[in-house]
């Protein structure tokens, strides 16, 4: 890691041992890029950062009151704590400093567009996998940045979160938030690659889900993806299944929304064979790397593939 006073780290400056400044998300997407895995480049605003911003504000103690005064069996008290503490770090005036930093990095990714996502960091690390309980930014732009890190920042008091840490006991301990920036992909097609079958735990077997459009998609589970099945001993495929998709989330115009997908696509197999058994022998790659078995997740963009998370599968 580089000096204290940084706040901003590139992904070829983090790795995996980086877990408590750039959560588990940051972290895994600089080992994937000191490993020459082809990740979308990016830097990390890190916990730090967020720290340093609760405490040049004075919010800290404002927040650790409300969280305090939370009725946590009655649903309208943790709502009600989450908005209220929001809205305080949504109203309170960014860190001058802060914001040169990041702007100047953001610069250096040359991108028009970033995809902005939270990484909760935790003393214990299987606390930090709450992966699905934060936030992502799709198609930022430069104007917008600060406020969907800031975003970021708050998700950490969603009524989930807020949630989520009582019943983990967590509320005392600490808990914070880094922030992923990375230039943003506009996948034609996106997916989640289980490196061993997540049903019958094969470990020759390796399962890619795919999708039209962007990810997000498949990981909110509002689409249902094609499947293929992967003998990791000699890459052949065992098996597609291909389903129909209706719907699609792409950038149209200014914004990212759900849009329907062109009738011929349909029932169309997402990715060809050819595509399957390269992405395949990529994650087997990263599997290789990080030595126990992976849930990545992956966009193909113009022909190319890029990864753009990897997690241990925390359910073998």
């Amino acid at each position: 890691m580089s000096s204290v006073n940084k706040f901003t780290l590139s992904f070829g400056k983090i790795s995996k041992k980086d877990v408590a400044q750039a959560g588990g998300k940051g972290a895994s997407l600089g080992e994937m890029t000191s490993a020459k895995m082809p990740v979308p480049p990016g830097f990390m605003l890190t916990a730090s950062a967020f720290d340093r911003f609760l405490d040049e504000t004075d919010l800290f103690q404002d927040i650790q009151a409300r969280l305090a005064d939370v009725n946590y069996k009655d649903t309208n008290s943790v709502d009600k704590a989450s908005n209220v503490i929001r809205d305080m770090i949504h109203d309170v005036k960014f860190p001058a400093d802060l914001r040169r930093e990041i702007m100047a990095e953001f610069k250096k990714l040359k991108a028009p567009l970033v995809a902005v996502r939270s990484s909760a960091t935790a003393e214990d690390s299987k606390t930090a996998s709450w992966a699905g309980e934060l936030e992502t930014y799709l198609n930022t732009t430069e104007k917008e940045l600060i406020k969907n890190v800031k975003r970021c920042w708050t998700s950490l008091f969603t009524p989930r979160a807020i949630f989520y840490r009582h019943e983990k006991k967590l509320l005392k301990s600490k808990v914070s938030v880094a922030v992923v920036v990375q230039k943003m992909v506009q996948s034609e097609v996106s997916g989640i690659t289980f490196t061993v079958h997540p049903v019958t735990q094969d470990k020759n077997q390796m399962i890619i889900e795919a999708g039209w459009g962007l990810g997000e998609a498949i990981v909110s589970g509002q689409i249902t993806p094609d499947s293929y099945v992967i003998d990791k001993r000699d890459w052949s495929i065992m098996d597609i299944n291909i389903s129909k998709q209706e719907q699609q989330i792409i950038k149209t115009g200014k914004i990212t929304k759900m849009t329907t997908v062109k009738k011929e696509n349909q029932e169309k197999q997402k990715i060809s064979g050819k595509k399957i058994i390269e992405l395949a022998k990529l994650c087997g790659q990263i599997e290789k790397h990080y030595k126990f078995p992976c849930d990545i997740e992956w966009a193909l963009e113009r022909g190319k593939l890029y990864i753009t998370q990897s997690r241990p599968i925390t359910t073998l």
